[in-house]
């Protein structure tokens, strides 16, 4: 029996921006269990707890998430300087790069650089965490491979961007205390939330920013502040009638990483929503975000479609396996497609290791400079390539061990392919002390019982 191929769509409309509690409502509403991220906070091992409240925003019923970080629930900007005062904040938090948007509480949005971090640390008496340690509080988190390879891609999209603005290293810059346990917290959840709703493609609405002025330690700026507009670069933008800050730096980079395209309303049989709620309420506008999941229509996700990648590769003569095994670890985490070795001769009959990396154009450049930084070749070779893709989806296999997800793909309505997801399957081997064979096997057997009984 012939099983048709639907691909799920998860369609994100930000008529009134977003930032990172807002995403996390939103798939809260469309179906992501609050357990999901209650348990993705245990497993981040930080200081912080979710709040998960239902409110109201313009007669819109919705989901809102706050992140209760070392103790402190973050302040819309105007709440906190008028608790405190503009001058005294000013004088006291002299060189912070502190951003505290209208949505909540995301005032890790500009983060400093390192040359700063003394005059920061003195203020604030909070010690700064870069780019490395949040790599490694995610990577030693107890949530899937692909969460944690998406997680740390938001990250240092949030990070390139920064560097960018203030001219310097990526690895420079630092996160204020609070601040990176607060992003930390919305991007996890954010990756590992985006995987439990399974969706095949993520599509965005054009972004409303908001409009006004944005007051930072390096001045006052337009809004989208810089960080913002740097990580929208590619996206469709636009001002509308709320004069506040509506797109955070966490939200923009999030949308990034996440969105394959943006368009309006996609072709697609809605399954389910749900509304995202930020800080403020605004007159006649509701101050949320909607995220809806869906299924194409059958004729538009039958045939394989076709995208471009990179390919990079160097051969590598004198460099030994224990690095080259980091470096393809490396890739991966930086968001590479797939990174591989293959055998080749290569001059004065020396032995040597091919080292390819396939990967989206747009990160090609970073890429590059993990080869140089990381490995013992001179040169990088690049080029792209077209290449086709089977429509993909997951289902969900119940076995008596627990849930493993089963990826399907398949072309012109029928499924060719399927296959446990190996994270799933090792996952439950390690904690139940069962063969990992004996345990993709079992999923398998479970899949085909159920498509075909």
């Amino acid at each position: 029996m012939d099983v048709q191929v639907l691909m799920r769509i998860a369609y994100l409309e930000c008529f009134s921006g977003i930032s990172g509690d807002m995403f996390l409502g939103a798939m809260i509403d469309a179906g992501v269990p609050p357990e999901v991220f209650t348990r993705t906070v245990q497993a981040l091992g930080v200081d912080a707890r979710l709040e998960i409240s239902r409110v109201d925003r313009s007669g819109i019923s919705a989901t809102k998430v706050d992140v209760i970080a070392a103790g402190e629930k973050e302040l819309p900007r105007e709440e906190f300087w008028g608790k405190q005062g503009f001058e005294q904040h000013q004088h006291s938090h002299e060189h912070s790069h502190e951003h505290r948007p209208d949505h909540g509480h995301e005032h890790h949005g500009h983060s400093h650089s390192h040359e700063h971090s003394h005059d920061h640390e003195h203020s604030h008496g909070h010690e700064h965490r870069g780019l490395k340690e949040i790599r490694q509080i995610i990577k030693q988190a107890a949530i899937s491979e692909t969460a944690k390879a998406r997680a740390i891609k938001i990250f240092e999209a949030l990070g390139r961007a920064e560097a960018k603005i203030h001219n310097t290293d990526v690895e420079k810059i630092h996160f204020h205390e609070v601040g990176a346990i607060d992003a930390i917290v919305d991007i996890v959840c954010a990756a590992v939330g985006a995987e439990a709703l399974g969706a095949d493609e993520w599509v965005c609405s054009p972004l409303n920013v908001g409009g006004g002025i944005v007051v930072c330690a390096h001045g006052t700026f337009p809004i989208p502040a810089p960080a913002t507009l740097e990580l929208l670069k590619k996206a469709p933008v636009y001002s509308g009638e709320i004069q506040k800050e509506l797109v955070t730096p966490t939200g923009a980079a999030i949308v990034s990483v996440l969105a394959s395209r943006f368009s309006s309303f996609p072709r697609m049989k809605p399954l389910q929503s749900g509304y995202g709620a930020g800080s403020r309420e605004f007159k006649g506008h509701p101050n949320v975000v909607r995220l809806t999941i869906g299924e194409a229509a059958q004729e538009e996700a039958a045939l394989a479609t076709t995208e471009e990648i990179a390919i990079l590769e160097a051969n590598l003569d004198d460099m030994t396996p224990q690095v080259f095994g980091y470096v393809m670890e490396q890739a991966l985490a930086q968001g590479a497609l797939d990174v591989f070795a293959t055998a080749v001769q290569m001059k004065k009959n020396r032995p040597g290791m091919l080292l390819t990396v396939l990967c989206r154009p747009e990160d090609s450049q970073q890429l590059t400079q993990l080869f140089f930084s990381e490995t013992t070749t001179l040169g990088v070779r690049m080029r792209k390539e077209s290449r086709a893709l089977l429509a993909r989806r997951h289902v969900n296999v119940r076995t008596k061990w627990g849930e493993v997800r089963m990826k399907l793909a398949g072309v012109n309505g029928t499924i060719s392919n399927y296959a446990p997801e190996y994270e799933d399957c090792r996952r439950i081997a390690e904690a139940h002390h069962v063969p990992l064979k004996t345990v993709m096997q079992e999923t398998i057997k479970i899949y085909l019982e159920e498509k075909n009984g």
